[in-house]
């Protein structure tokens, strides 16, 4: 590999018969990108020219063995398979899971191995990807395991950040995964997120309630009056700045978020509607609390208006921005703790 100080940015090009490889294509092509970071597409050749000739895409991909071969100034392209593979636009096939997965495999693999130095997931549909070896239910529990880690996913903007307590479950079982310890955790991969991935010093975490009216004192459940009001008490003594709970349609209604640096909410919808709604199409997806750092669009597979040539890319390029910003921000923060080591 060529040495430069440029970031080198992996890319999983999700369902084949989606909308990954159009937006991540129309990412490109304006060749000023290649300022910010080296991208390595890990695909097929035949898969990408397929997307390209279909879109009238001019944008040039190189082709590499190996993402240990990657070439600066250029958007490099690691032949996952070789297979010719059936594409048929907007389905939901076995071969669209199967070749979301090869590709996901090989990105995360060159993370492990630092061939790559992040990682950016375009979308996967949940149920097409499912076998032996992917039984999550999403990206951000198949690179919690990959990565021996315990993650919090991070839906963000620049003026909103809405971490979940409870991710891919059901709403059926929320309440009982909800204990004083899963808060405990969660708060503390927020906090620290904060502040080595945003460079927040003293960030201030706003915990959402479960019940409606956070239970309006055990009248429409009890959970937030036996479990997360004391969990936020004791995690206050401990000096972090956290505060909660708050019953949610009035915190987003009154836009009191604006208030704080990062939000818990109690499971997905809580938190994933209220944030589409203020920002869909141009947030980001961040896999916060990993040794390594991942993000994503915050839309899915697209597959109504796959090859149609009218997807938005906004939504990957903040993805792929999110992430170098906060990579170089970790990097920096382990410089200056290392140099003040240095000098002591």
């Amino acid at each position: 590999m060529e040495k430069s100080s440029k970031i080198i940015v992996g890319i999983s090009i999700g369902d084949i018969n989606g909308i990954g490889l159009e937006i991540i294509l129309k990412t490109f092509e304006d060749k000023r990108m290649l300022d910010f970071c080296t991208p390595v597409l890990f695909g097929s050749s035949k898969v990408v020219s397929y997307h390209k000739k279909l879109l009238g895409s001019e944008t040039n991909i190189h082709g590499i063995h190996s993402a240990d071969k990657t070439v600066h100034g250029k958007i490099n392209l690691v032949n996952a398979w070789k297979e010719d593979v059936n594409i048929d636009l907007g389905k939901i096939t076995p071969e669209g899971g199967k070749y979301a997965l090869k590709s996901l495999a090989a990105a995360a693999d060159a993370l492990k191995n630092k061939t790559i130095d992040l990682l950016i997931t375009a979308p996967i549909n949940k149920e097409n990807i499912q076998s032996d070896e992917f039984h999550f239910p999403g990206h951000t529990e198949y690179l919690e395991e990959h990565f021996n880690g315990k993650s919090l996913m991070i839906l963000m903007t620049d003026e909103l950040r809405i971490g979940l307590i409870t991710g891919h479950i059901p709403v059926s079982h929320v309440a009982e995964a909800i204990t004083p310890e899963l808060i405990k955790e969660k708060v503390e991969i927020m906090h620290r997120s904060l502040y080595q991935d945003f460079n927040i010093n003293k960030p201030k975490i706003a915990v959402l309630g479960l019940n409606p009216h956070c239970g309006d004192k055990g009248v429409i459940g009890k959970e937030d009056d036996e479990i997360i009001r004391p969990t936020i008490t004791e995690i206050k003594e401990t000096g972090k700045l956290v505060f909660g709970p708050y019953a949610a349609d009035g915190f987003f209604g009154s836009k009191t978020y604006k208030q704080f640096d990062g939000v818990l909410a109690m499971y997905h919808d809580q938190g994933l509607a209220p944030f589409k709604a203020l920002s869909f199409g141009n947030g980001v997806n961040f896999t916060a609390g990993l040794e390594v750092v991942r993000t994503s669009p915050d839309h899915g597979t697209g597959y109504d208006i796959a090859g149609k040539n009218i997807a938005n890319s906004d939504s990957f390029e903040e993805a792929l921005f999110a992430a170098i910003k906060i990579y170089r921000n970790r990097n920096e923060l382990l410089e200056l703790e290392a140099n003040a080591l240095k000098t002591k």
